[in-house]
């Protein structure tokens, strides 16, 4: 899957569940239009239609609500990983060596790792 495909679903996504295209450009900081051609080709890419538009509404096809609810927990997985993630970017890791004398690490720097 192509970096640009995997955007695509994230942005058809947004649209599915805000139900308007208006919400979802807004939640994604792009313009309406932007997200319109974008889904457009998406739905021309997999040559199925995922969304069906009036000019007040917007709802999922069979195919779409099925693609929604095949995305949107694994989705939610990626995200509840990547947060999990950023635990370690708060913790320092990683090996440091030192090179003092015996008696530098004992008045030194012993007493200020001591408490880590």
């Amino acid at each position: 899957m192509a970096k640009e495909d995997f955007k695509d679903l994230l942005w058809f996504l947004a649209v599915a569940e805000e139900k308007s295209f208006t919400r979802a450009a807004a939640k994604l900081g792009i313009t309406q239009s932007t997200l319109s051609h974008t889904i457009k080709r998406l739905e021309t890419r997999m040559g199925i239609r995922l969304l069906t538009r009036t000019t007040r509404s917007v709802a999922t096809t069979e195919a779409g609500e099925r693609l929604r609810q095949s995305l949107s927990p694994r989705i939610a997985e990626i995200e509840t990983e990547i947060a999990a993630l950023m635990e370690f970017r708060d913790k320092p890791a990683g090996t440091i060596r030192l090179t003092v004398s015996d008696h530098a690490f004992e008045i030194v720097v012993w007493p200020k790792l001591r408490p880590v």
